[in-house]
């Protein structure tokens, strides 16, 4: 049993073969969208993080760190991981967002993506982890879960380009995908399950675009659009949200199509109103359901040579009997082979990597679904709870009047009226 599970885990953190359908201009496109993503992240923060949490600034940092280290000891460190522990002056703060700009741009530039990506990672989630109040939405989770994934997702050296020699993993492909999946899941979930009837009779996106974070010069004239077009804008999007994106685990075919119908739903919504870099992750996770047998239909082939090399060589098939099996001979297990120290330190470094990277990515998994999951049942439990609150308040509000009530407000009353009475007051002039 040991040794399938170890199987299955080094089949799904391995890197795919080669061959085609292919994800290297998938992958290439994300990377550079998401640097994308994280300068502008850090580009609005530059002006506006010393206001933020600088020593004179609305909530500053280094008050927030020594209350937490004050209270949490040497756990201070995993309730509030980030740099700033180092110092959070105006100009650790304005170096932080410039170091991320930086490593940004070189990310875009597809110089060392792991090492960029890394820095990024590392310096977002120290102005998260300190932001208090500025942070902790949805979109920053977002970003840091997209970055997080990329360390293991992107191509390994310096000037990597397409990264033909190291196609992206199966996991880190995977858990990308399901976090596209759970943001528009969950997205649904809370509009239809949430309590709001809007949404139920059709009349949520009515004032929409008058209420949206700041709606574009588009979003006005969405507004003056009749009800019927509303009424259908919300069936399509619960239709996308609930339904659509489970395309996601059928064949290619059916992914593209559904890469298609959602990056027009995200294109109109980019167009009405502002969101931030919310809706620009969604788009840039929206590319991997994609793959390179159908991006490079658009693409001549002098502008990705590695990309097309690698779609002309088959697939390895799975060894079928004996005739494959001397074809494509097993490397010897390590196990089988005579015992040294060395080759013991080998095999028990290469499986506690392999653990811990199986550990970190079933920990992602628990956080897309079993929070999303408790969520839910969160919010109905709350909601079945509300609904009985008032039903035993307004059972007790309309329940006859008994005699001892009767008789204990009487008693109340003449108290209240024998109370001295307070004679007028004074103020100084």
């Amino acid at each position: 049993m040991y040794s399938q599970v170890l199987r299955f885990l080094r089949w799904f953190t391995a890197s795919r073969p080669a061959g085609p359908p292919g994800y290297l201009l998938p992958r290439w496109l994300f990377l550079r969208a998401l640097g994308v993503i994280y300068f502008s992240a850090f580009y609005s923060l530059v002006s506006q993080i010393r206001g933020f949490l600088g020593p004179d600034g609305l909530l500053p940092a280094g008050m927030y760190l020594k209350q937490v280290a004050q209270f949490l000891g040497a756990s201070r460190y995993w309730y509030a991981p980030t740099l700033l522990w180092l110092g959070s002056s105006d100009r650790a703060l304005v170096a932080l967002c410039w170091i991320g700009m930086i490593a940004a741009l070189l990310l875009v530039f597809n110089l060392w993506p792991r090492g960029m990506l890394v820095i990024c990672f590392v310096l977002f989630l120290s102005f998260v982890a300190a932001a208090q109040d500025f942070s902790g939405y949805q979109s920053d989770g977002m970003l840091l879960t997209a970055g997080f994934v990329s360390l293991y997702f992107a191509p390994r050296g310096l000037r990597p380009r397409f990264g033909a020699a190291e196609s992206p993993s199966r996991a880190s492909l995977f858990l990308l995908q399901i976090l596209w999946f759970t943001i528009y899941f969950e997205s649904g979930v809370a509009k239809f399950f949430g309590g709001d009837p809007s949404w139920h009779d059709l009349s949520a996106m009515d004032q929409y675009y008058q209420n949206g974070p700041l709606p574009t010069w588009i979003g006005w004239y969405a507004q003056q659009l009749p009800h019927w077009v509303h009424a259908t804008t919300v069936v399509l999007t619960l239709s996308v949200e609930l339904l659509i994106v489970w395309m996601l685990f059928l064949p290619r075919r059916f992914r593209i199509v559904c890469f298609w119908i959602v990056t027009f739903l995200q294109a109109g919504i980019i167009l009405t109103a502002n969101y931030a870099f919310l809706n620009y992750i969604v788009l840039a996770l929206g590319v991997l359901l994609l793959d390179d047998l159908y991006l490079t239909k658009f693409l001549p082939e002098r502008w990705t040579p590695g990309v097309c090399e690698n779609l002309k060589i088959p697939a390895p098939a799975l060894a079928q009997g004996e005739a494959a099996s001397a074809v494509n001979p097993l490397p010897p297990s390590p196990y089988a082979l005579p015992f040294t120290w060395q080759r013991s330190a080998r095999v028990i470094v290469s499986n506690a990597t392999l653990w811990l990277t199986a550990a970190v990515f079933l920990w992602l998994l628990y956080a897309n679904f079993y929070i999303l999951l408790a969520r839910f049942l969160g919010e109905s439990a709350s909601r079945a709870a509300g609904h009985a609150a008032r039903a035993v308040s307004n059972s007790q509000c309309i329940r006859p009047v008994r005699a001892h009530d009767l008789e204990a407000l009487r008693n109340r009353v003449s108290r209240l009226q024998r109370r001295p009475k307070l004679g007028p007051v004074h103020f100084p002039q």
